[in-house]
């Protein structure tokens, strides 16, 4: 079985950072895509950031040049480092990842961790 398992949500003033983290354990042969999403009340939950395999990224409109998103293969572990934040970035944050699995078949799946509480306030 596979789990995410996020951290590093808390509280910051607006114009702080936070680094959040999201590991994968479990019988993970690859990670094809990790992305984070995001869902503030009574809104939709809505992409963030996505990085896929090779390295390439794609971002929200309202995240680009604050946000950056990278991971680590050889730990199976993905960030998300936030910059420049702001109130309207108030949400619960989800680690997302299509991950590979080989254990009697190959299966490729799709896979959320439990969320992690973003609040921006003074």
């Amino acid at each position: 079985q596979v789990q995410l398992v996020e951290s590093g949500g808390g509280l910051v003033q607006p114009g702080g950072s936070l680094r959040l983290s999201c590991a994968a354990s479990g019988s993970i042969f690859s990670i094809n895509t990790m992305a984070w999403y995001r869902q503030a009340p009574g809104k939709e939950r809505e992409l963030v950031a996505r990085i896929i395999g090779g390295g390439a990224t794609n971002y929200a409109d309202s995240v680009k040049g604050r946000f950056t998103i990278s991971r680590d293969n050889a730990r199976n572990t993905g960030y998300l480092q936030m910059n420049s934040l702001k109130p309207e970035d108030t949400a619960v944050y989800y680690c997302n990842a299509v991950i590979t699995t080989r254990v009697v078949v190959t299966t490729v799946r799709d896979y959320w961790g439990q969320g992690t509480q973003v609040t921006v306030s003074s």
